[in-house]
């Protein structure tokens, strides 16, 4: 990327991104302080290189003829290194809470999204522009050394070019674990896209491994399909490519955790080399390319199960280590607590520690490191003076005789865990409709608009689950029902600020029903309750058969 292709980089997460998300904050549909934290100083970095660095570039760009050196403005980067040191330490949070806050607030996740359908981001996402800056110095220090291999030893230019990439090399080494860190980030969002944006993999604790096309031998016949393989550090994922006009898409068929896997050679008449991957989840027989290509993909799952194994011992060995509390002991004497570097994963449930979504929490009645979801609860510790403190799911138990689930049944159920079936039957207007939210493909969802929040429309996946998907608060929305080629007969639309949700009923008679009901409550009257829309039978499913998974 040029000098000036980068600052535009720049001022796009500084003059853009940032800008328009600062803008919304100020209106207070989410916090300031997010939106600070997540850019950091990029504000900063920005002004130095397009008010001072660029323009001193180009000047020089037009001087070359009777000033052909570049070292000493180089030089003038070097007491600026600094703002990149900070932008990097600062990286991995601004990326949690981008994802927070991308999964918390519809507004916040629309405005970015809108960014990106623009020209300037060359359809990447905010993700891919941040990681620029991160990748900067290293370039820098590439680019100096490449200069000083081409320039004479005399050259007028060379004492003050050295001196920049001595320094530059320096802050270039404090970077490299960033940049290995912010390399496999690129390449989890790369692959985050290909799969639809549907699946959960841009994680720090993920590290891609390898990825490629295999063929899945079936079980019930001697036919052989196309499939895509991705290895993580924990996991394969098993693809299946779709059909797709812009660059490679897959869908998921089947996730396998590294955790118990195994990798055996196969051999088959019919077909050459072959494979099988089995574990917990699931059992593959694979054909790869070559025997070359094959034995490429044994190495490459029995070194990453390797790898998994020995940080799992480093895991039972630091258990064993512990000088545990006993039981009688539990709450009355303070616990040694385990190291932060002794173990990798949560000590209660295994799951692998990232500086991102899992981190760090010490119980502080056993001492154990754990994840937030195993040390989210509280009881009083009698060594502590009988104050509450956080304690692990088994202490929890221990000391209050109460289970995490007896104590969360006591709990009010949220707004999402009202069962669809008590709904129903109390309900101003219920029935299966078609639906969906921005891009996502159209799904059958149970809609119910019940007596007792008749100004609230609950989404259920299915009329008898425990729990609905997502809730329309009604008010204020607005209804339009005009005809677009792109949708289902029968459709309309809510929409609010930058929300819109799409619905497509059976008839257009349902959808009138729907409409007479959905008018009355975005303005916040009570509507009248209707007779019941009855589900009708099951439409054709498309679930694949056992023999083309």
């Amino acid at each position: 990327m040029s000098k000036k292709a980068y600052v535009a980089r720049l001022n796009l997460l500084d003059q853009v991104f940032c800008a328009k998300l600062m803008e919304e904050a100020g209106k207070g549909t989410f916090p300031v302080d997010v939106v600070k934290n997540i850019f950091s100083n990029i504000s900063s970095i920005n002004a130095f290189h397009s008010q001072f660095l660029l323009p001193d570039l180009e000047k020089r760009m037009g001087e070359w003829e009777s000033t052909p050196r570049i070292g000493d403005i180089l030089q003038k980067l070097t007491p600026f290194l600094k703002m990149y040191a900070e932008y990097v330490r600062n990286f991995d949070k601004a990326m949690e809470l981008l994802k927070q806050w991308t999964d918390r607030s519809p507004q916040f996740k629309a405005l970015i999204q809108d960014i990106q359908k623009q020209e300037v981001c060359g359809s990447l996402t905010l993700q891919h522009h941040m990681l620029e800056p991160v990748q900067r110095v290293p370039r820098y220090e590439m680019l100096l050394k490449d200069y000083l291999k081409k320039l004479p030893q005399d050259h007028v230019d060379h004492r003050d070019a050295e001196k920049s990439l001595e320094i530059i090399a320096m802050a270039a080494t404090h970077s490299n674990t960033a940049i290995r860190k912010s390399e496999n980030l690129k390449k989890l969002l790369e692959i985050y896209e290909m799969l639809g944006e549907e699946e959960d993999i841009v994680n720090a604790s993920n590290e891609f491994i390898k990825e490629g096309h295999i063929l899945k031998l079936a079980a019930r016949n001697t036919s052989a399909m196309d499939r895509y393989l991705f290895l993580f550090n924990n996991m394969l994922l098993y693809c299946v490519p779709k059909f797709s006009l812009v660059g490679q898409k897959f869908t998921v068929r089947t996730r396998i955790g590294i955790d118990g896997m195994k990798v055996t050679e196969t051999y088959n008449e019919d077909y050459p080399h072959t494979f099988q991957v089995s574990g917990k989840e699931r059992t593959l027989e694979l054909q790869a390319s070559s025997e070359q290509d094959k034995e490429d993909w044994i190495k490459a799952f029995q070194e990453t199960i390797e790898i998994f194994h020995q940080k799992n011992e480093t895991f039972k060995t630091a258990s064993k280590e512990v000088e545990e509390v006993s039981i009688s002991e539990l709450g009355k004497r303070a616990p040694r607590w385990i190291r932060d570097n002794e173990v990798t994963m949560c000590m209660k449930c295994r799951e692998p520690f990232n500086a991102l979504t899992r981190r760090r929490h010490h119980c502080r009645a056993c001492g154990y490191v754990v994840c937030w979801k195993c040390s989210d609860n509280k009881a009083p510790l009698e060594y502590d003076g009988n104050k509450m403190n956080k304690v692990c799911r088994d202490c929890y138990s221990i000391l209050t005789g109460h289970t995490e689930s007896e104590e969360k049944e006591g709990k009010k159920k949220g707004i999402l865990e009202i069962e669809a079936a008590q709904f129903s039957g109390s309900s101003i207007m219920y029935g299966f409709l078609q639906y969906c939210e921005k891009n996502k493909p159209w799904q059958k969802v149970w809609c119910v608009i019940p007596q007792k929040e008749a100004l609230v429309l609950y989404l259920y996946g299915a009329p008898q689950d425990v729990k609905a998907q997502s809730t329309i608060p009604l008010l204020g929305y607005s209804v339009d029902d005009t005809t677009r080629p792109a949708d289902p007969p029968a459709s309309f639309r809510l929409t609010q600020s930058k929300s819109v949700h799409s619905f497509a009923a059976e008839n257009e008679e349902l959808k009138q029903r729907w409409l007479k009901v959905i008018r009355v409550a975005v303005t916040g009257e009570v509507p009248e309750c209707l007779p019941p829309v009855e589900p009708h039978g099951t439409e054709g499913s498309h679930e694949p058969s056992s023999e083309s998974i």
